[in-house]
């Protein structure tokens, strides 16, 4: 018997995203969380397996981009139903997907208490992840309020937003308000005062709770959702659903509700949780040799220092390079500096600019 079976319990993974700071591992077909970047499975498979840990398999669903549902069928196969793998017709961001979601689960299921989480991040301290998802699924249930899960920042980190929480003894916290990414200076005082900590995208609340809050904030986006919950399990499903969801507003959970509401929750964690957003976060899944190099695949590094190499077939070698991204693929290879990572994403946004799509 899996946890909580005095409600219906769903896990919601979000996995349409391109991961194009992976590039050119990730592609539009292949994203992020359809790789294996540390060696052992598969991103999404991870996702499941961690969710599984509170959440029956048969009450998991997938919510991803047209382009990729049929190779996440194939990947997830004997995980998660293939009907529970929900096709988004086009990407109109958070709001949206945790919409369709809730909608599609009230139509064929029922009321219940979602677990949201995104699909590509690295969690190290699973049997923690779990223990902080019941404590969170059972603050849900008992409060009909929306509660988030926070992780305790480690360093003053400008990557991600922040969630401000009023001090107490409680495991779980109120939220004061949420916060946009810092510059350094404001990063530091944040993690110093020991008020705040980094917005993970997790997500745990009852789908009637949350379907209220999207027709109190987001009325026009509810509308939308509630077209489409009329249509589901009818002949008219897949013609209505392509119809409407391109038109959704595109804005994200966090903008759209979580930013709104004054009723939110947090429960502060630290279960060694890193989204692995880009080629220079690489070491959250893999050890370092002695000169600090991370070395992926038949590849070989002398006299270099903090460098990373990865092959997917070739053999590549750095010889007396410092702070590199080196990565070969069958038909591309990407150099850049350490420091510029995360400015893969202008390399998908060019070669999109100039039609190279053979590329993407």
């Amino acid at each position: 018997m899996q946890y909580g079976e005095r409600m219906k319990i769903y896990g919601i993974i979000m996995a349409g995203g391109g991961g194009t700071r992976f590039w050119p591992l990730s592609r539009k077909d292949t994203p992020k969380q359809l790789l294996n970047l540390d060696g052992k499975e598969i991103m999404i498979n991870e996702s499941i397996d961690r969710l599984s840990q509170v959440v029956n398999n048969e009450k998991i669903f997938i919510v991803t981009n047209k382009s990729q549902v049929e190779k996440m069928q194939e990947i997830v196969s004997g995980r998660v139903l293939t009907n529970h793998i929900l096709s988004e017709p086009a990407a109109r961001n958070t709001a949206a997907c945790i919409g369709y979601a809730a909608v599609k689960i009230l139509k064929t299921l029922g009321d219940g208490i979602m677990v949201i989480t995104p699909s590509d991040a690295y969690i190290k301290n699973e049997n923690k992840f779990a223990d902080i998802l019941k404590l969170a699924i059972d603050t849900a249930e008992k409060t009909n309020k929306l509660v988030t899960i926070g992780i305790e920042p480690t360093f003053a980190a400008t990557g991600y937003g922040y969630i401000r929480y009023i001090k107490s003894d409680e495991d779980v916290k109120t939220v004061k308000c949420f916060v946009e990414k810092p510059d350094l200076q404001t990063a530091e005082k944040y993690v110093a005062s020991k008020e705040y900590v980094w917005n993970s995208g997790m997500f745990v609340w009852k789908v009637s709770v949350i379907l209220e809050k999207f027709k109190r904030f987001l009325p026009d986006i509810y509308d939308d959702l509630m077209k489409l919950y009329d249509v589901f399990g009818t002949s008219d499903e897949n013609a209505v659903l392509e119809e409407i969801y391109p038109k959704i507003r595109s804005i994200s959970i966090d903008y759209g509700v979580m930013e709104k509401a004054d009723d939110i929750l947090v429960v502060p964690a630290e279960f060694g949780w890193n989204d692995v957003g880009s080629w220079d976060m690489l070491n959250a899944l893999h050890d370092t040799d002695e000169s600090g190099n991370i070395l992926v695949g038949d590849t070989l590094a002398i006299d270099s220092k903090n460098t990373t190499i990865y092959s997917s077939e070739r053999f590549v070698v750095g010889v007396g390079v410092e702070d590199l991204v080196v990565v070969e693929t069958p038909t591309a290879v990407l150099v850049c500096s350490k420091n510029k990572a995360q400015d893969v994403k202008k390399v998908v946004d060019l070669l999109g600019a100039k039609g190279r799509k053979e590329l993407l």
